[in-house]
């Protein structure tokens, strides 16, 4: 459980770092100036989408006897932490960029919500929830992981961006991905053949 929980942590904070739904939060401080119904959107926005990611995780881990699927962890940790050393720069296209006419909250639910659809964070919850059994740890461990990471630059915003080594961060997160993926593999602790 609580390994679930500080591995889902810290490998979305540190792949968070630099990524496009990163941006977006400085977007949305840079445009609206009002940081908690922005963290709280970026909250309820991460919660629902990373629970749903989870359950499609556990759901392939149920398909999938623990020979393949020890297999298919692995290797989508590896392929994500080379996907990590690629950063993601915000497109011009993105909901919140252009703004509308709900408020702040609202905008950064869904701004978030679509943001993470496919993104490096969500596919990580996806190979954490077939990793671990505890669907609950490895969402509160995401989310917490999403939040670790962006809600600070709500409040900071640009001066801590320029001050963070972001390819250091990246070269991390793809570090523990990696790891991850061979522990995988290797079915370390056993969780394949339990």
């Amino acid at each position: 459980m609580i390994e679930a929980f500080l591995w889902s942590t810290g490998v979305v904070a540190l792949g968070e770092m630099g990524d496009k739904t990163q941006l977006l939060a400085l977007v949305l401080a840079a445009r609206f100036k009002r940081p908690w119904p922005i963290v709280a959107g970026i909250a309820v926005a991460t919660l629902a989408n990373h629970a749903l990611a989870a359950a499609v995780g556990h759901w392939i881990a149920l398909q999938l006897g623990p020979a393949v699927l020890r297999w298919a962890v692995g290797m989508g940790f590896i392929a994500m932490a080379a996907w990590m050393l690629v950063p993601d720069r915000l497109d011009g296209g993105d909901a919140a960029a252009r703004g509308g006419h709900w408020g702040v909250f609202a905008t950064t639910v869904v701004a978030f919500f679509l943001a993470e659809m496919g993104d490096k964070t969500q596919l990580a919850t996806v190979a954490l929830a077939a990793r671990f059994a505890d669907l609950g740890s490895v969402v509160a461990g995401t989310t917490a992981g999403l939040l670790l990471a962006d809600a600070p630059v709500v409040w900071l915003g640009d001066a801590m961006s320029r001050r963070l080594p972001m390819k250091g961060l990246h070269q991390v997160a793809a570090l523990s991905m990696a790891l991850l993926g061979v522990l995988a593999l290797l079915d370390v602790g056993g969780v394949f053949t339990r």
